[in-house]
C-alpha cells in the first residue's frame, strides 16, 4: 500500500472481505506528510483490529512518523490513536533498498516542498515505480528519477498540470502530463500512469490529456478509483 489518501477507505474494507483468511501484516509506503496523503488513514478499518500489524515506511524518523500521525488522530480531530487496536511500527526509509516480503523496493528523493520519497518495487513478477508529488526541473533529482525509472514495466507519475498551466504553478511541488511522457521516453518504461490529477479535472478534461499524452507516449493511461493496472 501507497500512502493513505481518500482510497485508504476503500481498500480497507476489501481487506476485511479477502478469502482465505486475513493479512496480517500490512505494510504501508507513506511518499510525505502532507493531508491528500494521509487523510483516509483514519477511515481504514484494519487500524482499528488488534490482530493487525501495520508497518509505517517513510523519510521521517520513526519518532517523528509517529508523532505526525497521532497528531492527526488526536483529540479534537478523532478519538485518537487508543481506538487504534492494531501494533504499529514505523521505520525511516533512506537510499539503501529494503524488502517487504519478496518485494525489493528501492525509495530515492523527489523534489517537492518539505520532501517526499518516490519507490522503484522489483519483484519475479515485473518493476513499478511510483513517483507522485515530484516537480521536474532540478537537475540532480530529475536525473536521480530517470535512473530509478529505468527499464521498469510500469511508471507512475506526478502528472498534475498541462504545460500552460505549471508557469502559474512553478514552486507548488508537481509536474505536467508532457513531462511524464519525456521521463517515460527517456527511461526506457513499458507503461506510463498519470497520477495525481488536478481536483478542478474533470473526466472529459482527463479523458482529453491522456488522448494527447498517447500521441507522445502510446503506451499511456490514467490513474483512476479502483482500476487495476496489468503490466
Amino acid at each position: 500500500m501507497i500512502d493513505a489518501g481518500s482510497g485508504a477507505h476503500r481498500l480497507g474494507q476489501s481487506l476485511l472481505e479477502e478469502p482465505g483468511g486475513r493479512s496480517a501484516h500490512i505494510p504501508i509506503l507513506l511518499t510525505h506528510y502532507h493531508w491528500d496523503h494521509i487523510q483516509g488513514l483514519p477511515y481504514f478499518a484494519p487500524v482499528f483490529q488488534k490482530d493487525r500489524r501495520i508497518t509505517f515506511w517513510s523519510g521521517k524518523s520513526a519518532a517523528s512518523a509517529r508523532s505526525a500521525l497521532d497528531l492527526q488522530l488526536s483529540e479534537p480531530y478523532f478519538p485518537g490513536w487508543d481506538s487504534a487496536a492494531a501494533d504499529r511500527e514505523f521505520n525511516e526509509v533512506s537510499k539503501q533498498p529494503f524488502h517487504v516480503g519478496s518485494i525489493a523496493i528501492y525509495p530515492f528523493p523527489l523534489n517537492h516542498p518539505q520532501g517526499a520519497w518516490g519507490y522503484r518495487m522489483e519483484s519475479d513478477g515485473g518493476t513499478i515505480v511510483h513517483a507522485s508529488d515530484f516537480e521536474h526541473g532540478h537537475p540532480q533529482l530529475d536525473s536521480v528519477l530517470r535512473e530509478y525509472a529505468r527499464n521498469a514495466d510500469v511508471l507512475i507519475y506526478d502528472a498534475q498540470y498541462t504545460s500552460e498551466e505549471y508557469e502559474s504553478k512553478k514552486g507548488w511541488g508537481h509536474s505536467t502530463w508532457m513531462e511524464a511522457t519525456r521521463v517515460a521516453h527517456a527511461a526506457g518504461v513499458k507503461q506510463l500512469i498519470l497520477f495525481h490529477h488536478d481536483p478542478m479535472r474533470d473526466d472529459l478534461a482527463l479523458r482529453s490529456i491522456v488522448e494527447e499524452a498517447r500521441r507522445q507516449f502510446q503506451n499511456t493511461h490514467a490513474a483512476t478509483e479502483g482500476s487495476v493496472v496489468i503490466a
